[in-house]
Parts: C-alpha cells; structure tokens; sequence
C-alpha cells in the first residue's frame, strides 16, 4: 500500500476525540440477540478457579460484587449492596444487600453468601493463589444480619474497600461442595443480569437475560443490559472472524491495529461492520516476553537484558502497528501516574553482544551459536518460546532472526490455549510471550511482582524474586496517602524494569474494535470502557 492511500485510509477511520458520554441512553430499545468474539474458549469459568481473560469475560455478565465502577466516573455505585458504610478509620466497611437479589436457581442472595465468598478464596482447596493478594488486608467477614455484613481490615492496605466491594458473591449451596464444585467448569450460577445457559465445547457460550435480577427495573440501570440473549463463538483465526463479521454474524470483534489499518476496507465496512478507533482514559495492556527465572539460563540479568536489546520493537512498531502504539517502559501503563518514567530498553545489538560477552557467552567452536561452560559442561544458548496467538507469529519470526544473528537459537512453540495455560501454571517453559490487561487506575504490583505469588496457579509464573521489591510493595500497600505511595510504587516499577525479567513489548495509545450496524450506543466510548454494556438492537 503506497502512503497516500495509507494516509486516505487512517484520515477515513473513526478518529474522532474522545467524547465521553454522562449515561446510557435511558430509553433504548430491548431485546435481540448480542453475538461476540471471545477470540478463545475458556478453560473454566468457575468463578474461584478460573484465571484466563475468556473465563472473565463470561463472568463480567453473569457474576456480580457488592458494587461496581461507573463506566464515566469511576465513582461506586449499588450493585448487590444498595447501600453502604465505612467508618472513621477506614477499617469497617458495612454493606446492605439488596432484599430482592437472588441467585440464578432463584435462592436469595444473603450476608451467609458473601461470608462464603471470602472464605473460599483463602480455603487451599479451590486453588485461588491469583486471588488472594487482593484480600489479605481483610481479617474476616461479620454477618450482622441476613442482608447486613461487615469487612474488618488488619491493615491500611489502600485497596481494602475495593476488594470487598469487588467481591464477586457466589451462592453457598451450589459452591461448598469444593469437590464438585470444581468440576463445574461449564456452568456458573451467580446471580447477575445474565444467566449461563449454554456452553456448548468448541462452539459457544450462551447467556440470557436473567429475569428476576434485582436492578432491571433501578433507575440507576436504566439502558444497560438490553439484549435478550448474547452468544459468545471462540474463533481464533483472524481472517475466519473478519470474514463472519463482514457477513453480519458478529456484532463485536476486537481489532488489532494491523488488521483496523489493512483488513477493514472490503465493501461491508461501514455499511455491514462499522470500525473504530477510540481514545478513553482505562489503563491499557502490554504485551511482554517474560523468561523463566527458575532456568538457570535466564538468571543472569546481563542476559535478560541483551534479550531485551536483541528485541526490534522500533521495527515491529513501525511495520506491524502503524507507530500507533508507545514502547512500553516497563510493567506499568506508561501514561499512567504511578510509571517511573525510565527509558524503554532500545534495539542495540552491539550492547547485547557486549552484555552477553560480558555473562560469558562466546562463539567458541565457530558453529553460530553462543556456548558457555558451566560446572564443566558446555552448554549452548538455546531456548523454546511458548505462545498461543498465531495472529503474532510473524514478531517472534523477526525476533528469533535477530537472535539467530546474534548467536542465539530460539525454537517457537506454538499452543493451544488450555495446553499454554496448563505450562504457564506450571512454569514448564523456557520463555512465554502473553500479556497483562490493562488493570487498576491504581495498581497494585503484588499479585504479578512479589516472590509470595511465584506458586503453581500464581501470576508471578516466571518466578521473580527481589527481596527490596517485595520489602516495597509490602510498605506501598498500606500507605494510606496516595501522593505517598505513588512516589513508593514509583520506586517499585523503576527497580522492576531495571530486573528486565520480561521484555516488555508495546501500550497502544487506543482501543481498535468493530460493531455491526444494528448495534446502537450512546458512544464509541465511555471514559473508562468503551461500554458495551448500553448497547442495543436497532428497532
């Protein structure tokens, strides 16, 4: 494609500043069917046990916590408690529950239920390592009466409120048979604004609309949740699901940038499928290679960071994302307050071959690959990447040229999804290349970054270990003064990234996604989320 057309198509795209909307659209129409791209089929969706994006996406519409965020706001607002207190000392939070609220099976939700819920993620049984971070400032929880409970803090750990408003609620009945339980991992019962009624393996999931939810009738969620049913297919293939969307058979597919700039220009875009590009202040993801620290490979810092150098990501940028997105500095969104503002770790294969020399690597024998005598054993620098994206492949083809290059055999693995999940849980892998959501406006760095959740089923899967890092994300969490604490996590992020246990790849500066033309919305997006929850079937 030559420049001019290039630059015809990006002016032609929705461009448009971001304008975020104050609500939904309060009188829009209801009913139809929602048909989305999960882009990959959840393992589990069992609201303890599940740790993948699929799993979350399901329970983001079946499941529910106490409160939940304003899309435009970020402000609390009811969910299952309609009301709530927190005293003097921010260390009781009282919670009301919604006297109308039953669970799916039609059982009442009560303060039995969210007691249960807590326990259960501190109960080893249901395997909830990812979880618990989050919920360890919180000592226990006090059933004051049928739909009264208390959550009493130990410590000022700043997101304590968060957690338990967040809690999602699971019905005691159906759950407390862990054995059981476990092996539902194709069916949920929550008690949110969709019920699960269909997960049919290899094909979809289907969800329809729950018809005793306690809030369909509060004015406070007036235009959300107006589809009758909403299906969720698991193509993988990227140009199968172009093709569905392009026949109207989806009415949501996210959008990688090459695809936005290269594949969306056929004659059923924006009239059939409509793209978009949009701008909102939700912190974004990054993508990352991460090694493997219990390898005595990837020990070596001076390694990991020649990896790093060896990365073209000004190229990968510039070839594969249009320049639309920022070199990600390290494990936190780059725009966010809490990014130290350290130098992304440049392409410089000079530096890398002088780290490696320096780690004690060198082509002896000639044969193009590096080699270094351990406890009197020759070994040759070699190690297999895991991935399960296919639609990236060619990023980890460049790398492993550069690599090659520079005397480094890199071997590519390609998984499918459960067989990845099933290694990275493990940490049976040399190196993974995945990538995290964008998270919290304010993160908290212990569940990916501590040494305490380097476990089987943790999110520190690659095993990273720094006593200081784990010392000062221990004291951040329960500093009480945010201006305090970001200073604090500031430190955090900065000695994380000069670790470089993962080479850490891009933040987007946008959102790229595609709806069909009977969708109606309020916006392309709300400030926090582009806000599919207020869309709707055109009359």
């Amino acid at each position: 494609m030559n420049m001019k057309a290039l630059l015809l198509l990006i002016m032609s795209s929705a461009l448009t500043a971001p304008a975020f909307a104050t609500a939904p659209n309060a009188s829009a129409p209801q009913g139809g069917n929602f048909v989305i791209n999960l882009g990959g089929e959840p393992p589990t969706v069992h609201p303890i046990t599940s740790t993948d994006t699929y799993g979350s996406a399901v329970q983001a519409y079946v499941c529910e916590g106490l409160l939940t965020r304003d899309s435009d706001t970020y402000e609390w607002k009811a969910r299952l408690a309609e009301k709530w207190e927190v005293s003097k000392d921010n260390k009781v939070f009282t919670f009301h529950l919604n006297k109308n609220a039953v669970f799916h099976d039609g059982k009442p939700v009560t303060a039995e239920d969210v007691k249960f819920s807590f326990d259960a993620i501190f109960n080893p049984t249901y395997e909830a390592a990812h979880l618990r971070p989050y919920y360890e400032g919180l000592a226990k929880v006090e059933i004051v009466d049928p739909h009264t409970v208390k959550f009493y803090a130990k410590d000022s750990y700043f997101k304590n409120f968060e957690s338990a408003a967040g809690l999602t609620i699971i019905p005691k009945h159906i759950y407390s048979d862990v054995a059981k339980s476990k092996r539902m991992n194709r069916e949920l019962i929550c008690s949110g604004p969709y019920k699960l009624m269909k997960f049919d393996r290899g094909q979809m999931i289907q969800l329809k609309k729950f018809d005793k939810w306690h809030s369909n009738a509060a004015p406070a969620y007036k235009g959300t949740y107006n589809f009758d049913t909403i299906t969720m297919r698991f193509f993988k293939d990227e140009n199968a699901t172009l093709v569905r969307a392009e026949k109207g058979e989806l009415d949501y597919i996210d959008l990688r940038i090459e695809s936005f700039m290269k594949k969306t220009t056929g004659p059923a875009w924006g009239k059939v499928i409509i793209k978009h590009k949009v701008a909102n202040d939700a912190p974004k993801s990054f993508g990352f290679v991460g090694w493997n620290q219990r390898k005595e490979l990837f020990q070596d810092k001076n390694v990991r960071f020649a990896l790093a150098h060896l990365l073209n990501r000004e190229e990968m940028n510039k070839k594969f994302r249009y320049g639309m997105s920022d070199l990600a500095n390290g494990a936190v969104y780059i725009r966010s307050e809490y990014n130290p503002g350290n130098k992304a770790i440049e392409y410089n294969p000079k530096k890398a071959q002088e780290l490696l020399t320096k780690a004690g690597w060198a082509d002896a024998d000639k044969n193009g690959v590096l080699e270094k005598t351990v406890n009197g054993k020759k070994s040759e620098f070699k190690f297999s990447l895991i991935y399960a994206n296919k639609d990236v492949e060619k990023y980890w083809t460049m790398y492993r040229e550069d690599l090659k290059k520079a005397g480094i055999d890199m071997e590519l693995k390609y998984l499918e999804w459960n067989s990845f999940l099933k290694l990275v849980d493990e940490g049976n892998f040399d190196a993974v290349t995945m990538g995290w959501g964008g998270g919290s406006v304010d993160p908290d760095p212990k569940q990916i970054w501590h040494s305490s959740s380097a476990i089987p089923g943790g999110s520190n899967f690659i095993a990273y270990k720094n006593p200081e890092v784990d010392k000062l994300i221990e004291e951040a969490r329960v500093e009480p003064n945010k201006a305090k604490r970001v200073a604090m996590l500031k430190k955090v992020y900065a000695k994380i990234a000069e670790d470089a246990p993962y080479a850490f790849l891009f933040n987007d500066k946008y959102e790229f996604y595609a709806n069909s033309s009977r969708m109606g919305m309020p916006a392309e997006t709300f400030k926090y989320e582009v806000g599919k929850d207020y869309w709707w079937v055109k009359p």
